[in-house]
């Protein structure tokens, strides 16, 4: 190297200035053509300043079919195949069972698929971080393309993993009536997903639920499809936010699930869904063409049928409406063995092959959890029954995802920050905040709020008094807080609390579990005598009754079953709730389930009653700030509750000629569709219309004053329903089109504006054609769907 120097040194000193600048410009052309050439190695589709499109075609030509393949598929029930005694991801069994890579991985956080977390712990934030990063070395740097990995998880109601912010179940959080709630939340869960790695969410559930015997009813976000639509679209901004590519700390939403899902026959999850086109397009579809508006990027099919056709075959619906009218470009991805049960549940074929060539040709993007129906694409493609560009399709959503969420620029995850964010205190008191606000208080006689200067011992007797029900799709958060540890805190010494159980509803067995053991009822039983007991010292009792999210939940299979026969109390809790009342206390009834529960009985004997849902980690500690009136009651139901299973199917937006009357035997429901109590009272004023008269392509304002006359600062939520009073097809005898929350201070008012567009007053003609029929419409306002005043609005040709 010296020698070298020096006669480059000796060199320079003969040449003449015109030879130096010769190769000064010799040397820059050389660098500028290395530069070049660097840029021309990389492939397209590893360059960030590329369009997406660009990128997505360019890799796909550099595709072998079964990389392509590999990116349609997914690793579930095998994934133990990957892993050492240890759960440490292995390259090498990677590199030898999946040689084409790994397109997907399927719950990341779990150990064993569908276990129990309960039985088997799930893996906490910095397992999963480790497991997902090693995935993303392997698959990036020892892959031929290096496509790295998509990873999905659950997220209904928090991220379902270990030590995750649990919040309340849907059917509570669409109790709140309060979207931008919904969008907070779901950006704390987004958050807590992408720390550890994950991209895709299979949430939020935009089914509109019309039959509470349904095991999933919990999971929607109620009946009407405006509340559905605005609570969806709310959940989608959070999990996504509002730009694209997808900001680092959030995850692409699935909704969940197209369509029918929420009205099987008799019941009974993935029952046929015998629903006309008219219902779909009215009641639906809409939660999912506002979500897709909001830019949802992925969609998953329902389980069910729908007149004959099941919806992973359903061209009609996947292609001519989802793709066609609303416009989705994302990605189609199938629930959990759905292409499977198009042999197994529908009967459409015998052949594993036709029901892979059928999801495919339908548009299905990605075949979850495990892809064994996709795995045999190649064979389909060789016998000439689907075409090569069937596969390119699919797998162009898939990667087009992972390039929209930057995986080729950044798939890793910190540990260190996963353990930071998860769980923490602005996630508890955001959880304490959303079960405050989703508590509805469904009587009250004057004996709440409870005043602990006037108890001497309070009786807190239940089932659920001393557990913690989180409801479906959840796991072991970092702390919960139980209704009687949140009451025992809240009153310190000053009050002498007992308790009992009352009743038992399991034995044994979770919403995870096949198998659930019911109680003895001698047990039961005895059990209520010492409720008896343990409540007669006391000078009021607070009831703790409900359901069990191993009684009433996903029914995913025959041996594992979760609809119910009756929408009543289970068990001996009626029982229980007599013996309570025959002690001639005051009783506060606290409904802590996932069904809406018909129990006139208990509501008519009871002296008050909230209903709490499902409410998450935090609550125990929100159901005793209500109970004390250190939080005002603000929710609505977001569903009718009916006051007898004999009138199922009921909603509030029925046609005129429903629910004529019966034999006998009220009509009525036991609760209206918006109902809640206030510890305050609120008048509200009559709707004042900017115009009387508008054309059909006009807006209107809509505007309400509302006051608080009560003593106490509380939340009300005003809203308004549209009827068209006449009309070519019959219409629902109203319809929610508006709603918003508002918090007054006693004495304080204030003026509430809505604006509604012609959206609010079109509907589907004879033609099945969209379009607003002149005439006139009843515009509708008030606390709940049944307690309005209106005004008349004309809309001129």
């Amino acid at each position: 190297m010296v020698r070298a120097r020096s006669l480059a040194t000796a060199g320079r000193r003969t040449r003449s200035p015109g030879a130096k600048l010769g190769v000064l410009i010799a040397s820059m052309l050389l660098a500028a053509g290395a530069s070049a050439q660097s840029r021309n190695d990389r492939p397209l589709y590893k360059d960030p300043a590329a369009p997406v499109e660009q990128r997505v075609q360019d890799l796909l030509s550099r595709m072998t079919l079964e990389e392509k393949i590999a990116q349609i598929t997914a690793v579930w029930t095998k994934k133990n195949e990957l892993l050492d005694a240890k759960g440490n991801f292995v390259p090498n069994a990677a590199q030898r069972l999946y040689p084409a890579g790994i397109g997907h991985f399927t719950r990341p956080s779990d150990r064993q698929e569908a276990g129990s977390p309960l039985q088997t712990p799930f893996r906490n934030e910095r397992e999963t971080v480790e497991l997902i990063n090693a995935i993303q070395r392997h698959a990036t740097r020892s892959t031929r393309l290096g496509i790295p990995v998509l990873f999905h998880e659950e997220g209904l109601h928090g991220h379902q993993a270990l030590g995750a912010t649990h919040f309340p179940q849907a059917i509570a959080l669409a109790s709140s009536w309060d979207p931008q709630l919904l969008e907070r939340i779901f950006t704390v869960v987004a958050r807590e997903i992408r720390a550890r790695g994950a991209h895709l969410v299979l949430a939020p559930v935009v089914d509109v639920a019309r039959d509470p015997r349904w095991g999933r009813f919990e999971e929607t976000y109620g009946e009407d499809p405006f509340l559905v639509s605005t609570m969806g679209v709310a959940a989608v901004r959070g999990f996504q936010g509002t730009t694209l590519p997808l900001p680092k700390d959030r995850v692409f939403a699935t909704l969940k699930h197209m369509t029918g899902h929420g009205q099987p026959e008799s019941g009974t999850n993935v029952g046929p869904a015998n629903i006309s086109e008219r219902i779909l397009r009215e009641v639906f579809f809409p939660p999912f063409q506002a979500a897709v508006a909001a830019n949802a990027q992925a969609v998953m099919p329902s389980y069910n049928e729908i007149d004959g056709v099941p919806s992973h075959n359903n061209r009609w619906l996947l292609q001519d409406i989802l793709r066609g009218e609303m416009g989705f470009k994302g990605a189609i991805v199938s629930d959990y063995f759905a292409i499977k049960e198009l042999i197994d549940v529908h009967h459409l074929t015998t052949e594993p092959l036709d029901a892979a060539v059928y999801a495919l040709k339908t548009g299905v993007s990605s075949d979850l959890p495990n892809g064994d129906s996709y795995a045999l694409l190649p064979r389909a493609l060789a016998a000439g029954r689907i075409q090569q560009a069937d596969i390119d399709r699919a797998v162009g959503d898939m990667l087009r995802l992972k390039f929209l969420a930057g995986l080729f620029e950044q798939p890793y995850a910190d540990a260190k920050y996963a353990e930071k964010i998860t769980g923490n205190a602005e996630a508890r008191a955001l959880a304490l905040e959303a079960a405050r606000k989703s508590v509805v208080l469904l009587k009250n006689d004057g004996a709440l709020p409870l005043r602990a200067d006037g108890l001497k011992t309070l009786a807190v007797i239940g089932p659920n008094a001393a557990r913690v029900e989180l409801g479906g799709y959840s796991n072991v958060p970092k702390q919960v807080v139980t209704l009687l540890d949140g009451i025992k805190t809240k009153v310190g010494q000053r009050v002498n609390v007992v308790s009992a159980e009352g009743v038992r509803l399991t034995e044994s067995g979770d919403w995870y579990t096949d198998e659930v053991v019911r109680p003895k009822r001698e047990d039961n039983l005895e059990r209520i005598k010492e409720a008896v007991s343990v409540a007669q010292s006391a000078d009021a009792i607070v009831l703790a009754i409900g359901g069990s999210s191993a009684l009433h939940r996903e029914a995913w299979a025959k041996n594992h079953l979760g609809d119910s026969l009756t929408i009543g109390l289970t068990g001996e809790q009626n029982e229980l709730a007599q013996a309570m009342f025959a002690l001639g206390k005051p009783v506060v009834v606290v409904l802590l389930n996932g069904q809406p529960l018909s129990i006139p009985q208990v509501i008519e004997q009871a002296n008050g009653v909230l209903e709490g849902w499902y409410p998450g980690q935090e609550g125990g500690t929100a159901l005793a700030d209500v109970l004390f009136g250190d939080a005002n009651p603000g929710g609505k139901l977001p569903v009718t509750v009916a006051r007898d299973i004999g009138q199922l199917p009921f909603f509030y937006n029925q046609k005129p000629s429903a629910h004529r009357g019966y034999h006998f035997d009220s009509k009525e429901p036991l609760f209206p569709f918006g109902f809640g109590l206030s510890y305050t009272k609120f008048e509200l004023g009559e709707p004042k219309l900017s115009s009387a008269r508008i054309s059909a392509n006009d807006n209107v304002k809509v505007s309400v004053d509302v006051r608080n006359v009560g003593s106490m600062q509380g939340d009300e939520v005003v809203q308004l329903y549209v009827r068209d009073v006449a009309s070519s097809i019959t219409r629902p005898v109203k319809e929610l089109k508006a709603f918003r929350r508002v918090s007054l201070q006693p004495g304080a008012s204030t003026t509430v504006e809505f604006t509604l567009a012609k959206e609010a007053f079109a509907f589907w003609n004879q033609e099945m054609k969209y379009m607003i029929e002149p005439g006139e419409f009843s515009i509708m306002t008030g606390p709940n769907s049944v307690d309005l005043k209106s005004a008349t609005l004309t809309i001129g040709d």
